[in-house]
């Protein structure tokens, strides 16, 4: 675990935010680190036992020949963009030294709708993003064009009836996190 104080549960929560990947930098959480990353990603309610999520991992070179086939895509569906936006989409996974995408896929089930198998997809990788927090790195939750793009999700190896519910990015921050403004609860919470 990194050399940082790591607050109690309800306070890491209270002030968990996101990291731009391009205010990561290495290192990137460890070989063990990474494991319990996973399997708390994989601890969340999950109705009907059907893991509807696995995860693929992007790190080193990996994050590079994935670039690769985002930029093949985008050049072979934009032929008209210069080399340097080209180039941009070749670097969407480089920023931070690790990128774990949460693949979704739903199963037939007559108990548990495919809405209800996505909502778990989105839990795992939100636990995801809390566990590399409380590591004492940055993490972000992305999508982006290619995240949607069929092309690039087969060149990723997802398989047909599989979705990217994201991309979390993992490094550790680069300058002081700042916070955004949240809403207040007087404008989000309402009774029955």
């Amino acid at each position: 675990m990194k050399e940082t104080a790591v607050p109690d549960a309800l306070e890491l929560l209270k002030i968990r935010r996101s990291v731009k990947p391009r205010e990561m930098s290495a290192p990137g959480p460890s070989p063990a680190e990474l494991d319990t990353i996973l399997t708390i990603g994989a601890r969340v309610p999950d109705h009907g036992k059907l893991t509807p999520w696995r995860f693929i991992v992007f790190e080193g070179d990996a994050r590079m020949r994935a670039g690769e086939i985002i930029a093949k895509v985008f050049a072979s569906k934009n032929p008209q963009s210069p080399a340097a936006d080209v180039d941009i989409e070749k670097r969407r996974l480089t920023d931070a030294p690790l990128v774990i995408g949460v693949v979704s896929l739903t199963k037939p089930h007559p108990k548990v709708p495919p809405w209800e198998q996505e909502l778990s997809a989105g839990a795992s990788a939100m636990n995801i993003v809390t566990a590399a927090t409380a590591l004492g790195y940055g993490a972000c939750w992305l999508t982006g064009w290619f995240a949607f793009d069929r092309d690039v999700l087969d060149g990723l190896g997802l398989k047909a009836d599989e979705k990217l519910a994201g991309f979390i990015h993992i490094g550790t921050p680069s300058k002081p996190m700042e916070d955004r403004p949240r809403p207040a609860l007087g404008d989000i919470v309402t009774r029955f």
